[in-house]
């Protein structure tokens, strides 16, 4: 497998501590987003969007979309299950990954940051975007997770939710938001007791500056 992406994407993260969780080695090409290298037309031609990551899987798919990429591993390689067997529970698994992965991070990242500043936002109004859009998306995390227990976010086990949640924590210490939620900060200190989940972060990555 190859994985296209970038060390601070917080997508890419995601599939990166998939793949660790699973036990699956990916070669790594990365495409430095802010030298606008996810536009090269030989980049475009695997994932027209221009986005990170993109997954060529070992027959040669190209699958791209972090949550759908972790599911697809989640079924090629059942092994730790990232979603419960519960139908329900696997519903209440996607709904946290979702609000992270559709509602927070797509509005406070690098290419809707630019298009503010490219309007005329001062770039104190810019970083202040960032900031309300984190605060107030893992407000609602949080509250979605009042009464589940376990070390991780729905028990023993990491699920989906987690592999959202410690990278979108990590882009709120980027926009300096005060982390205000024990239990997110319980839920990341346990993960990070995994080497699946250290070996993933951003500074840990090849590519890192």
């Amino acid at each position: 497998m190859i994985l296209h992406g970038y060390f601070r994407s917080t997508a890419s993260w995601r599939v990166r501590i998939a793949l660790n969780l699973k036990g699956l080695v990916a070669e790594q090409v990365f495409h430095h987003l802010r030298k606008g290298e996810q536009r090269a037309p030989d980049y475009l031609a695997l994932n027209p969007q221009g986005l990170v990551p993109a997954l060529i899987t070992d027959d040669g798919a190209v699958l791209t979309q972090s949550l759908a990429i972790c599911e697809y591993l989640d079924e090629q390689y059942p092994g730790p299950a990232l979603l419960p067997a519960d139908a329900l529970d696997r519903a209440r698994v996607r709904a946290v990954a979702q609000v992270i992965a559709c509602d927070i991070h797509p509005v406070q990242n690098l290419k809707v940051l630019q298009n503010l500043r490219d309007l005329g936002l001062a770039e104190a109004a810019v970083q202040g975007w960032a900031a309300e859009v984190i605060e107030t998306g893992l407000d609602a995390v949080d509250r979605l997770l009042a009464d589940t227990t376990g070390p991780f976010a729905f028990g023993e086990t990491p699920t989906l939710a987690d592999l959202c949640i410690v990278p979108q924590l990590g882009n709120a210490r980027r926009f300096n938001v005060a982390l205000r939620w024990p239990r997110l900060l319980e839920i990341e200190a346990a993960c990070l007791a995994l080497d699946a989940f250290r070996s993933a972060a951003p500074g840990a990555q090849p590519d890192a500056e």
